[in-house]
């Protein structure tokens, strides 16, 4: 493949907007919305296996199902607060922190 001319690069932020449009509208909130929600999934996900844990020891440890963390894992289930932060410190050993920007 050709290399290409640096003037024909596209930021990523200007392949998001071509996309899913400019921050703000609908389309742009709904796909930043499923990207954090995916992040979370494979947060959890690396921290699990980085304990050493399977779901379902990780879903024993916190009193879910391995469905459950299974389905957050992969972005498929939406999680409230409360059982995250159950995942995070009984499951997993550690604390939630939260920022807002």
């Amino acid at each position: 493949m050709k290399n290409q001319p640096a003037n024909h690069l596209t930021s990523f932020a200007d392949h998001l907007t071509a996309q899913y449009g400019e921050p703000g509208t609908p389309a742009r909130e709904e796909f930043e919305e499923g990207f954090e929600a995916f992040k979370l999934g494979a947060m959890l996900q690396e921290l699990r296996k980085e304990r050493g844990l399977t779901q379902a020891q990780l879903a024993e440890k916190c009193g879910t199902t391995k469905t459950y963390i299974s389905r957050i894992e992969n972005d498929a289930s939406d999680i409230r607060l409360s059982t995250l932060m159950r995942i995070i410190r009984e499951g997993l050993g550690g604390h939630l922190k939260l920022s807002v920007e």
